[in-house]
């Protein structure tokens, strides 16, 4: 391990609902990390909410014994100074952007998703700036501390990240979580036990397979997910049935979100029907938002409440507080993390983000090198990875035509004139974080 000293740790988005499950995980490790300060941090417009959670977080930790300084403030360089561990986990826009980019989607035919599709474009345009500005402050104000980004989309915003920024950074994302913890519970064996290999990219991986006791047992793995034992989908995602035929020929077990790259038609019939129920999955994050923060507002709640595990993000802070346990005691982890590819996939560019299994270094992410995907699967990486790429550079520049480039390759847009006037709509809906963008509003 390395040499003890007090760590301070910062977290952007410090309101965030899902903030008591990064703070179970810190005390649970408080043996492994050295914390004495504890900076949230949020923007003005959430500090109501951000105060109900910093209070949570202070009698959480003094519950367990942990001595922290929690302080909160939204004054973010005072924050990032001599730094040590920067967890990033803002909604550009909060909640309600991601209300505006489902309906907008819907309104045009198109899937409504906050990482995919119309939303996810419209999220990266709002997130990208201000996650390259968070990099441009640590730079100056912590530059050897380590950007640990939870932010969605966050593939595409851990590629802007490593691209455009000198820091240290990774993305995380709890989907491969699930799939493992999930995986360990269908084939009755310990977590541990197990060592499973993830490829692809966010929201859009694949587990490779599934090692224990000196077999592969991803086939049988599969057929556990076949009969209706699926435990690796996060609860927030409804029960659905993979064409069987399908999923065997592959012979990878997918990550829930593809199906909305290989049931499309059937996600769009179910979102419109919800829509005119007035259910999208944004109103019930918002619904289950409004709940927690009750929940929050108790003065005699001292714990993570158990409503948490029913968001999308559940466990995610397993995942984040062990990738920063890994680093600061170069503990050689292997985790599913979004990192440079520098050939761990064969057949995109080195220096795009990837999620992949990777061991964590004090020193660097390690990206573990799989076997190469077959040529169907392939193309379609490349094809979101181009989608990814373009989307960064629209999210940087304005660049409307690359914007609509984007979008036209992704497979769950549609094409045609159409596109003109969601971007358009996107756009006015969203100057406020999209200021590149406005001269498409000014012709």
């Amino acid at each position: 391990m390395t040499t003890q000293k007090n760590l301070k740790v910062v977290v952007i988005g410090g309101g965030s609902s899902y903030t008591p499950e990064l703070i179970e995980g810190l005390i649970n490790r408080q043996h492994e990390l050295p914390i004495t300060d504890l900076w949230l941090v949020d923007i003005e417009e959430g500090m109501e909410k951000a105060q109900i959670i910093a209070d949570l977080t202070k009698r959480m930790i003094s519950k367990a014994g942990y001595n922290i300084t929690v302080r909160l403030t939204t004054d973010r360089k005072a924050a990032l100074e001599n730094a040590d561990f920067v967890c990033s986990q803002f909604r550009a826009g909060r909640i309600e952007a991601r209300l505006r980019d489902e309906r907008i989607a819907l309104k045009y035919q198109m899937i409504g998703q906050e990482t995919n599709g119309l939303g996810g474009f419209s999220n990266a345009c709002r997130t990208i700036p201000i996650a390259l500005e968070i990099a441009e402050e640590m730079e100056k104000l912590c530059p050897d501390a380590w950007l640990l980004n939870f932010t969605n989309p966050s593939g595409m915003v851990t590629e802007a990240l490593t691209k455009y920024s000198k820091i240290k950074t990774v993305g995380l994302c709890n989907v491969p979580v699930n799939m493992e913890r999930g995986a360990a519970e269908m084939l009755g064996v310990e977590r541990k036990d197990i060592t499973m290999q993830i490829a692809g990219l966010n929201h859009l991986v694949w587990a490779r397979k599934v090692l224990h006791d000196g077999k592969d047992k991803l086939g049988e793995l599969t057929e556990a997910l076949l009969t209706g034992e699926d435990k690796m989908t996060p609860k927030n995602i409804p029960p659905f049935q993979w064409d069987a035929g399908l999923i065997r020929d592959l012979g990878m077990v997918p990550c829930a979100y593809l199906r909305y790259y290989y049931q499309s038609r059937d996600i769009l019939s179910k979102e419109f029907a919800a829509s005119e129920s007035k259910s999208n999955r944004a109103d019930l994050v918002a619904k289950v938002e409004a709940e927690l923060l009750e929940i929050y507002r108790d003065p005699t709640l001292d714990t993570k409440p158990q409503l948490l595990e029913e968001r999308g993000g559940a466990y995610y802070s397993e995942a984040a507080c062990e990738l920063m346990s890994s680093i600061y005691n170069n503990k050689r982890t292997i985790m599913h993390v979004n990192t440079r590819n520098n050939g761990a996939i064969q057949g995109l560019p080195n220096d795009c983000a990837v999620e992949v299994s990777s061991v964590i270094t004090s020193s660097e992410i390690i990206p573990l090198r799989v076997e190469p995907f077959d040529t169907d699967t392939l193309r379609l990486i490349q094809l979101m990875k181009e989608f990814e790429t373009l989307t960064v550079k629209a999210a940087m520049t304005g660049d409307i035509n690359a914007a609509k480039r984007a979008l036209i390759l992704n497979p769950i847009v549609d094409s045609g004139s159409h596109i003109q006037e969601a971007l358009e709509e996107t756009v006015r809906e969203n100057i406020e974080f999209m200021p590149a963008f406005a001269h498409i509003l000014e012709k």
